[in-house]
């Protein structure tokens, strides 16, 4: 158990020191390349809609298990080959399931472009990170659009990985990366086919619905952690009982509304997608316009709550 605790630390500041360099191998691109190949597989030999379903529950388990699975035997691999190899190993894999760093990264390579006033070098570099159009995107809606994605990723992309990791070292024989690679192989299936519309409307239907399953508690807590480091959680949790719920993500509309009701500002509202509108509820209250410095401020929040959890979790495994 002590070199569960031993990982957790060195992950964490390994995510918070390199991140993911461009161009090294990471876990999620080797999901990426099976789903795509295994979705396109199914899609292309499945036709009716009752079938696809059937595949898109068989697609999501064999990357989820195979995920969890996979780490846990090449962690074991080079536990076998020297206990210190399968301590680097371990927490190499860990780190790569945190993307706090990849998120500050991102949301600077926005923000950069507008301080100079090169808006439309900001667009393009948005569209990097996000699905929605940014062709015409004013420098409010710009800054939003970093926002929105910054607090939605604070949870599947930093605080879910760290539960999971936190519940598999308490689990003996399993620790900390099998389950958090499962969890990101969840996250990655829905975003790669986790969509209502063609062709993945029935073969990524399993995908979406076990995700939002799975980030339901840590999304939970994390508003939770956020509303008492924002020392007013009552007004917190107040705003989001009447927001978030609006939003048709049983997920995201809570985590971006918390961060909406401490920094109070508002997030939501219409965004063009292919050229088709798509409104989503307003969040929050617009006392404040969005600025560079809600966005590094929603950041510092984010940093706030995974150090928390960390050092509970490190109490949680050390006394088990």
């Amino acid at each position: 158990m002590t070199n569960n605790i031993y990982i957790l630390i060195i992950a964490a500041l390994l995510d918070y020191l390199i991140g993911d360099p461009w161009g090294w191998p990471h876990p999620v691109r080797v999901m990426g390349w099976f789903i795509s190949g295994l979705s396109k597989f199914f899609l292309q030999h499945c036709q009716s809609s009752r079938i696809q379903r059937v595949a898109g529950i068989v697609l999501a388990l064999i990357l989820i298990i195979g995920s969890g699975l996979s780490g846990w035997l090449i962690i074991q691999m080079s536990r076998w080959l020297h206990p210190l190899l399968g301590i680097a190993v371990e927490s190499i894999f860990l780190a790569s399931c945190f993307a706090l760093h990849s998120l500050r990264t991102a949301a600077v390579d926005v923000i950069q472009p507008l301080t100079t006033e090169k808006l439309e070098e900001a667009r393009q570099i948005l569209s990097n990170y996000v699905g929605r159009d940014t062709e015409n995107l004013s420098e409010a809606e710009v800054l939003r659009a970093v926002l929105e994605t910054v607090t939605e990723n604070a949870t599947d992309g930093v605080m879910a990985p760290l539960f999971y990791a936190i519940v598999g070292a308490l689990i003996p024989f399993i620790g900390p990366v099998p389950l958090a690679l499962a969890y990101k192989a969840s996250s990655t299936l829905d975003s790669m086919v986790g969509y209502r519309e063609a062709p993945y409307t029935y073969i990524g239907w399993f995908s979406a619905k076990l995700e939002d399953c799975l980030t339901w508690v840590p999304c939970r807590l994390t508003v939770m952690t956020l509303a008492i480091l924002s020392v007013k959680p009552l007004d917190v949790w107040r705003i989001c009982r009447r927001d978030a719920i609006q939003d048709p993500s049983p997920n995201s509309g809570w985590s971006e509304c918390a961060y909406a009701a401490i920094l109070g500002v508002q997030m939501g509202g219409t965004n063009w997608y292919g050229g088709v509108a798509k409104h989503k509820p307003l969040l929050g209250e617009a006392i404040y316009p969005i600025t560079p410095t809600s966005i590094y401020n929603a950041l510092q929040l984010t940093r706030y709550s995974f150090l928390l959890w960390l050092g509970v979790g490190m109490i949680l495994i050390y006394n088990s």
